[in-house]
């Protein structure tokens, strides 16, 4: 379970910063009035209730559920992602993606224009632009979306529960059962939760460190 939680983790976490990224760089080009309403409209879903928005893929994920309603009206196949890896995944890269693009979106927001007009002024393209300035500028904010998203995901077991239907077995359901179960085991479960909270550490050390160059860097 402790391997499969991190292969799970890394392959969400991934996603997330290949859909984060492009979204976090599209946001940061509008004006501010723009900006505001669809990052409000962005993190609108976040509003909503854990539960729901899972319930909500579970219906969409179901064998006879909207996906495969739809497909089947398109002519194609139905497709079988529900009690599998690939729900809980979809289910997990869906709920923790703002994570990702919020702390990005507020790296980008602080560069300058005049920064960006300067080098289209030497003669820099829009990919010189994205490896020079957008990337390494963005750093910080990529360092926390990977640590909001990476962490939770790890621990994760309510998505696996409901989108995995007990076939997806994740180190944070070996954990809810070592407390819950009938035949509980503590010790277990406390020894468990400790090694993650050891994770957690890790990452807010890793966090403070980039967060620390980046109040150095502004300094110069």
């Amino acid at each position: 379970p402790l391997l499969l939680s991190f292969e799970m983790s890394l392959i969400v976490t991934v996603v997330c910063l290949l859909l984060a990224f492009p979204l976090a760089v599209i946001l940061s080009k509008y004006s501010t009035d723009k900006n505001s309403f669809i990052v409000m409209i962005f993190i609108l879903p976040m509003w909503m209730n854990f539960m729901l928005r899972t319930l909500a893929w579970r219906l969409i994920l179901l064998n006879n559920g909207i996906l495969n309603q739809i497909l089947t009206t398109l002519g194609f196949g139905k497709v079988h992602l529900m009690n599998t890896i690939w729900a809980v995944i979809l289910g997990t890269v869906y709920d923790y993606l703002p994570f990702m693009v919020l702390p990005i979106y507020n790296a980008l927001v602080k560069i300058d224009n005049d920064v960006i007009s300067a080098a289209q002024d030497l003669g820099a393209g829009q990919w010189t632009i994205l490896r020079r300035i957008f990337i390494p500028l963005s750093i910080p904010g990529v360092v926390s979306g990977i640590t909001m998203v990476m962490v939770p995901s790890i621990s994760e077991f309510v998505i696996a529960s409901m989108l995995g239907g007990g076939k997806v077995y994740l180190i944070g359901n070996v954990i809810e059962q070592a407390f819950n179960s009938g035949y509980a085991d503590i010790h277990a479960g406390s020894g468990l939760s400790l090694s993650l909270m050891v994770l957690i550490l890790i990452s807010m050390v890793i966090y403070r460190f980039f967060d620390g160059e980046e109040g150095e860097s502004s300094l110069w």
